[in-house]
């Protein structure tokens, strides 16, 4: 099993900056990929962000030049800084992982957190 827990969050105005964190924990051997995807009411969950344990990230085109994800590998954590922020910018922001347990297997994983809300105000 491998957990995720968020922070961050929280009602900020148009403009303003907020930072999103996020700490995988458990049965884990390695951690490939983590992410932000988000979700506003009446619409699907979408990608925000990734970043592999390479380093190489990807963004959506909505918020690229305005948030940055960067990921800790030893400490499984990821962060999401977002500035500018916008209204359109508000959603239920999930951390994503994906991996290998440390089980015999080495089974994958993919686990998501259990959202945080991000509301910016016009």
């Amino acid at each position: 099993q491998v957990q995720l827990v968020e922070s961050g969050g929280g009602l900020v105005q148009a403009g303003g900056s907020l930072r999103l964190s996020c700490e995988a924990s458990g049965s884990i051997f390695r951690v490939n990929t983590m992410g932000w995807y988000r979700q506003a009411p009446g619409n699907e969950r979408e990608l925000v962000a990734i970043v592999t344990s390479g380093g190489s990230t990807i963004y959506a085109d909505s918020v690229k030049g305005r948030f940055t994800i960067s990921r800790d590998n030893a400490k499984n954590t990821v962060s999401l800084q977002m500035n500018s922020l916008k209204p359109e910018d508000t959603a239920v922001y999930y951390c994503n992982a994906a991996g290998y347990t440390d089980d015999y297997i080495r089974a994958p994983f993919i686990s998501w957190g259990q959202g945080t809300q991000v509301t910016v105000s016009s």
